[in-house]
C-alpha cells in the first residue's frame, strides 16, 4: 500500500509539470496534483509564452527551454498547449514546463511571471499586408494585455503580434487603462530586423554575421525599418547601389520568406530565434548585468512620435535608457522622414482601435 501511494505521488509531480492542475482530471485518476518544482530545476525567471502552439511560438518555446536563465517555463494558447507542452518538457535542461490552455487557464499561465513573451496572432499568407493582420492579431492583443494587467502587471512584455507597429499602441491603452502602465516594462521586438540586417551586411562585408552589429530603427514593417548603414561596426563604408540593395532587402525580409515559403506560412524560425535572442537580453538586464543594449521598439522621446525603436539599454526594471539616433547620413534623413509618415498612421491605427 505504501509502495502503490509513493507511486502516486511520483505520478501526481511529473504529470504537474505537463499541465495545470485540472479537477476533472483529478477525479477521474483519483490523483491529486502536486504543485512543485522538478528536482534539479536550476535557479532563474519565470516566462511566459502566449501563443505557444503556433509557428513562432513552437521553436521558440523550444528554444526558451534550453535558455540557462530560465526557471519555469509557461506555454500557453487556445489549442495544441498539451502536445506542444509534453514534447517539450521531455528536453533534459532545467526549467520546468508547464502548459495551459484556454482562456480559463489564463491566469493560472500568467501569474507571477518574470517575462511573458507574446507571439500569439495569425500569420501573413501571400499577398497579405501587415495591416491585414490588423483586426485579427488586434484582438488577440487586447485581451491577452487585459490578462497580464490583470494577473502579472510588473512583468516584462515583449511583444511580437503583428503589425508590431500597431499592437504595441493597442499594449499601453490597455495597461493604461488598467492602471498597470509602464513604458518601461513594454518591448516590441524588432530584433527580426537586426538580425536580418547583420546576416544582409555580413554577406555583402564577407564577415561572420556574429561580428556585425547594424542598428534599425524606426518600425517593424515596410519603410518604417531603418537600418543606419553610416553607423555599422566594424566601420565600413557601402556603395550607393549595395545602400539601396541592403535596404530594400531588410525593409523586405518578411516579404522574402513569405514568398519562398508560398503560401506555407512565414517567418517562423528565423523570428523565433530573433525573440529568443532578445528575451535572453531582457533576462539578462533583470539579473542585473550591465551594458546589455539591443534595439526595440518602445515609448520614446527620440522623435516626435510617442513610440520607436531605437538601441535601448536594458536593466532590472526594464528599458532602463533610450539612447538618440546619433549622426545620419542623407539617404538616412530622407528614409527617416518616409518611415516617420507611415510610422504616425500605423500608431494612430493602434489608438483608434482601443477608441471604438
Amino acid at each position: 500500500m505504501q509502495a502503490n501511494s509513493q507511486v502516486n505521488r511520483r505520478i501526481a509531480r511529473i504529470s504537474a509539470h505537463l499541465q495545470p492542475p485540472s479537477s476533472q482530471m483529478e477525479e477521474n485518476s483519483g490523483l491529486a496534483r502536486a504543485n512543485c518544482r522538478a528536482k534539479g530545476g536550476s535557479p532563474g525567471f519565470k516566462v511566459a509564452i502566449l501563443g505557444a502552439a503556433g509557428g513562432i511560438g513552437q521553436p521558440l518555446a523550444m528554444l526558451m527551454k534550453m535558455n540557462p536563465l530560465v526557471s519555469v517555463l509557461h506555454l500557453y494558447d487556445v489549442v495544441n498547449t498539451p502536445g506542444v507542452t509534453a514534447d517539450i518538457s521531455h528536453m533534459d535542461t532545467g526549467a520546468v514546463v508547464r502548459g495551459f490552455l484556454g482562456p480559463q487557464q489564463l491566469e493560472a499561465a500568467l501569474t507571477g511571471m518574470d517575462l511573458v513573451i507574446i507571439p500569439a496572432g495569425v500569420p501573413r499568407k501571400p499577398g497579405m499586408t501587415r495591416d491585414d493582420l490588423f483586426n485579427i492579431n488586434a484582438g488577440i492583443v487586447k485581451t491577452l494585455c487585459e490578462g497580464i494587467a490583470k494577473h502579472c502587471p510588473q512583468a516584462i512584455v515583449n511583444l511580437i503580434s503583428n503589425p508590431v507597429n500597431s499592437t504595441i499602441p493597442i499594449a499601453a491603452e490597455v495597461f493604461k487603462k488598467a492602471g498597470t502602465f509602464d513604458p518601461k516594462r513594454l518591448l516590441g521586438v524588432t530584433m527580426l530586423d537586426v538580425v536580418r540586417a547583420n546576416t544582409f551586411v555580413a554577406e555583402v562585408l564577407g564577415l561572420d554575421p556574429r561580428e556585425v552589429d547594424v542598428p534599425v530603427v524606426g518600425g517593424h514593417a515596410g519603410v518604417t525599418i531603418l537600418p543606419l548603414l553610416s553607423q555599422v561596426k566594424p566601420p565600413c563604408s557601402f556603395t550607393q547601389k549595395e545602400i539601396d540593395y541592403l535596404t530594400d532587402r531588410i525593409q523586405n525580409g518578411g516579404t522574402e520568406v513569405v514568398e519562398a515559403k508560398a503560401g506555407a506560412g512565414s517567418a517562423t524560425l528565423s523570428m523565433a530565434y530573433a525573440a529568443v535572442k532578445f528575451a535572453d537580453a531582457c533576462l539578462r538586464g533583470l539579473r542585473g548585468d550591465a551594458g546589455i543594449v539591443e534595439c526595440a521598439f518602445v515609448a520614446s522621446h527620440v522623435t516626435e512620435l510617442p513610440f520607436f525603436a531605437s538601441k535601448v539599454r536594458l536593466g532590472r526594471s526594464g528599458v532602463e535608457e533610450v539612447y538618440p539616433l546619433g549622426p545620419l547620413n542623407e539617404h538616412e534623413r530622407v528614409g527617416l522622414e518616409k518611415a516617420k509618415k507611415e510610422l504616425a498612421a500605423s500608431i494612430e491605427k493602434g489608438f483608434s482601435f482601443i477608441r471604438k
